[in-house]
């Protein structure tokens, strides 16, 4: 944990109905000072929407080795590169070289988070996803934030719906491609 850095935990009861993944787990998150609710939460849903054996969270937000979130196999690989917010083409262009897998959730308007991308170097950048969801729903759901948290994510057909300490919230999970 780094210095400074706010401690919350999160069970967590996952549901997602298109991928066939049902897990219920607790998480624990350091979350640093610079870090802003809208980035932390967009954090943790892109944890339960890319959840698989091998995920992790990166080793922090100053870290250029490492994304947000990142899933390994037995070995060590790096299966998926998960980037969180507005990550700059030549993190993206770094990770996609070394991940099976590249996707990019953001609780920002994602035309102005890939707008800078165009026209860069990108490995692979046809195959990067990025994820967004409705405008609102990351911080209506950043505000419901507490240290010791209970989330329920369900997914189905590219709907997430959210209960975050009790309160219920929906969204689609719109998909943008960079190629």
């Amino acid at each position: 944990m780094a210095t400074g850095s706010t401690m919350h935990t999160f069970d967590v009861q996952l549901a997602d109905t298109d991928r066939g993944v049902y897990e219920d787990y607790a998480l624990r998150v350091a979350r640093h000072p610079s870090e802003t609710d809208a980035y932390m939460i967009t954090r943790v849903l892109a944890h339960g929407l890319e959840y698989a054996e091998g995920i992790a969270f990166g080793d922090g937000i100053s870290s250029t080795d490492e994304p947000a979130v990142i899933v390994r196999d037995m070995t060590g690989a790096i299966m998926a590169w998960i980037e969180i917010g507005a990550p700059d083409a030549e993190r993206l262009h770094y990770g996609s070289r070394l991940a099976e897998r590249t996707v990019v959730y953001t609780h920002r308007d994602p035309a102005k988070v890939m707008a800078p991308w165009v026209g860069k170097k990108i490995h692979r950048s046809d195959a990067i996803r990025v994820y967004s969801f409705d405008p609102g729903f990351i911080d209506t759901a950043a505000a419901l934030i507490e240290r010791r948290n209970t989330i329920i994510l369900t997914v189905t057909e590219q709907v997430l719906y959210l209960d975050l300490n009790g309160t219920s919230l929906t969204s689609s999970i719109h998909e943008h491609e960079l190629g």
